[in-house]
């Protein structure tokens, strides 16, 4: 380890993750601190035991909202103790020693490696079971069980079977209801109705009103009846749209639930920018990195300050650009997977050329 690691290698890591988890843990306390006083009203009047304040929701709030800062802090994080060094001649001294620029970026990336790493492991194991007790705690004692419920309704419940719903209540009932059938890229069977309802003592839909109309060969043939008890492959819980419940998913759920949707014909936008924030995120953190360093390591006209204000600027416009990416995404203008990454790839060059103006 010593043969690759030198000790200004162990000093500047020492540095550079000592500054990022003492910011993370003051910014948690911060952002904690708020959260309680904006709840504080709604745990007294609907007298929520302290047990699950604690337990359910603040212990899986703070993972979250580590997981969520990581990449601005580990940019300020960089920013603050470069400079400092930077101002006490300490990059001077090291540059003097004969150790190359490039060189010297080792143990920031070695540490950059441990912080994205980090927030990986986060993002993809800890995060989603975290955020689903976080958000049932929500949903139990806060927001009553709401859910938002979905209009003007198209999916393909089944190979071949498309349906088609106006609007669908929270008393699990269906207005306007559709189905076709398909063989061969053949419509054989059409059923509207004016309604489709949830039986949950048999677990079947009823359809009410309905009129049906059957092509056989060159025929069709056309009834109507007032109830079809039926099977479909489909049940309540597929439009009842729980908020964040993405986030809640591991990264093989997200996967397998876009996979589903994709085959029901429901748009599945968020949770593919959701599928590449995983991975795309820690990336982030290797750039924000470089960008600081190339920045803090040399001396500039407004000390600290001005440093810490530069790296501000253009971390919140990161922020800022992936916000406006993610917007063409969920819009249907730009792929999702272009819309996460076009950010980083955008400041991985401007990283480059930073870094290729500091080491000069």
């Amino acid at each position: 380890m010593t043969k690759y690691f030198k000790t200004i290698d162990f000093y500047i890591s020492r540095k550079f993750l000592g500054t990022f988890f003492y910011s993370i843990a003051l910014i948690i306390s911060i952002a904690t601190v708020f959260d309680i006083s904006e709840n504080l009203d709604e745990f007294i009047s609907k007298d929520i035991p302290t047990h699950d304040i604690i337990f359910q929701y603040y212990m899986n709030f703070i993972p979250y909202f580590a997981n969520l800062f990581s990449p601005l802090f580990t940019f300020i994080a960089v920013i603050y103790f470069t400079s400092k060094m930077a101002y006490n001649t300490e990059i001077i001294a090291i540059l003097s020693s004969g150790m190359s620029y490039s060189r010297m970026m080792r143990p920031y990336l070695a540490s950059a490696a441990v912080i994205a790493l980090f927030t990986w492991f986060l993002g993809n194991f800890v995060i989603p079971s975290a955020n689903r007790e976080r958000i049932e705690f929500r949903n139990h004692y806060i927001n009553q069980n709401t859910y938002q419920m979905e209009r003007h309704i198209h999916r393909q419940i089944e190979p071949g079977v498309y349906i088609y719903m106006y609007t669908f209540s929270s008393s699990n009932i269906g207005t306007r209801f559709t189905m076709e059938k398909f063989e061969d890229q053949k419509l054989v069977e059409k059923i509207t109705a004016d309604n489709i309802s949830w039986n949950a003592d048999s677990g079947q839909w009823i359809i009410n009103n309905y009129w049906r109309r059957q092509f056989i060969g060159d025929q069709e043939v056309i009834t109507r009846g007032y109830r079809i008890d039926t099977t479909l492959n489909m049940t309540p819980v597929d439009y009842k749209v729980e908020r964040d419940d993405m986030e809640a998913l591991t990264t093989k759920q997200l996967r397998s639930e876009i996979r589903s949707m994709k085959l029901r014909g429901v748009n599945s936008t968020e949770f593919a920018i959701e599928r590449h924030k995983r991975i795309s995120g820690p990336f982030s953190v290797f750039i924000l990195t470089i960008i600081g360093v190339s920045l803090a390591s040399r001396k500039i006209k407004g000390g600290l300050g001005f440093h810490l204000g530069l790296g501000l600027l253009l971390s919140f416009s990161y922020i800022l650009f992936m916000q406006i990416s993610v917007v063409f995404a969920v819009s249907g203008n730009v792929p999702p997977v272009i819309a996460v990454w076009i950010p980083n790839m955008i400041y991985a060059v401007i990283a480059w050329f930073l870094f290729r103006w500091a080491a000069r």
